[in-house]
């Protein structure tokens, strides 16, 4: 009789990557649904895996394996468990690389606009060559921010989303989608660059909702800075450096780490080194992009919306007219500066 062997493994660490583009009701966030089970139905509707890949670097996956540690995709992420009684180092750190699947993703999601441009740039002192992506983020539990407190602590990992500086915004980034808080109170979400510096105004046709009520949605922080290695000129002001562990193809990279110094609870290992009693669950939104829907009927007649609308799958913030599907969204340029997003609808 053959024997049969059951080893017991216990939750390390959950990851979810929610898009709210498929959970938002129209204007309404999707954290502050109210209707009975409208929640659950999306969820459980929800695939984060039909736009996106998440995959452990070749590295990371062979780090889970000597940790006798298992990584499973889920509808909502991924999450790793760890077999019983494994210890692990306090200086571990894991890496998830994140591709799109449906190039669709680019067009309904904010901050998206970017160019994800390669540099090759060839150090000749070193006779090496540097590979970059611009506009890469990285999400971390070093750097993420938590809402709340126990039990009902969220812990997501982008950077908390900066106070409005007008004139710092400008000098750092094309400011299309740049997320900012006024104060402790309200989020906007800017669809259309500011005509310069010097103005200190802020951009209309924004959207606006109680910033503490709202999940950290990726933003502009997310994308690290790069220094320049001494003689190497070229390097791309934020995104990431390439390695043979990291394809070109890479949108978005996940960098978890076994010990927060700062803050425990985004700490995925106690303190003899096993995993928590309650493990940590980690998150990362995406905002929706919004734009002026632009309506064309078939005598030519065109119709803009009053103000910038979000992009949502569910509901639909102008009754009367149907919403933009998750096409296209275009971009009105003056020289380089986006002056107005639109989604065309034809009726």
């Amino acid at each position: 009789m053959a024997e049969s062997v059951q080893k017991k493994y216990n939750q390390l660490l959950e990851v979810r990557l929610l898009h709210h583009y498929w959970l938002d009701d129209g204007n309404t966030c999707f954290d502050l649904i109210a209707a009975e089970g409208k929640k659950e139905k999306y969820l459980e509707m929800y695939d984060v895996h039909s736009f996106l890949e998440i995959a452990p670097t070749a590295a990371t996956a062979k780090m889970l394996n000597s940790l006798c540690c298992l990584c499973r995709n889920t509808a909502l992420g991924f999450m790793v468990t760890v077999k019983d009684g494994t210890a692990i180092p306090a200086d571990t750190v894991f890496e998830f690389v994140v591709t799109v699947r449906n190039p669709d993703f680019f067009n309904y999601t904010a901050l998206t606009l970017r160019s994800q441009a390669i540099h090759e740039l060839y150090h000749q002192t070193e006779n090496t060559i540097y590979r970059y992506k611009e506009n890469v983020p990285v999400f971390s539990n070093l750097t993420g921010v938590a809402r709340g407190s126990n039990p009902n602590k969220n812990l997501f990992l982008s950077r908390q989303i900066p106070q409005i500086k007008p004139d710092a915004v400008r000098s750092s980034f094309n400011v299309e989608e740049f997320f900012v808080l006024e104060g402790d109170d309200a989020l906007y979400q800017m669809t259309m660059d500011r005509p310069d510096v010097g103005t200190g105004q802020q951009q209309s046709g924004m959207d606006t909702d109680k910033a503490l009520d709202l999940p950290v949605f990726f933003n502009q922080t997310d994308i690290p800075e790069l220094t320049n290695p001494e003689g190497l000129i070229g390097v791309p002001l934020r995104g990431i450096r390439l390695t043979d562990d990291i394809p070109d193809n890479v949108f978005a990279l996940i960098r978890l780490s076994a010990v927060r110094a700062d803050d425990d609870a985004f700490s995925f290992i106690d303190g003899s080194g096993h995993a928590k009693s309650t493990y940590p669950l980690y998150q990362i939104r995406f905002k929706s992009r919004s734009a002026f829907w632009k309506y064309i009927e078939k005598n030519n007649t065109i119709t803009l919306s009053s103000k910038t609308l979000p992009l949502t799958f569910f509901g639909n913030a102008i009754l009367t007219k149907q919403k933009p599907s998750q096409g296209v969204v275009k971009a009105v340029m003056n020289d380089k500066r986006v002056t107005q997003l639109f989604s065309e609808i034809f009726v």
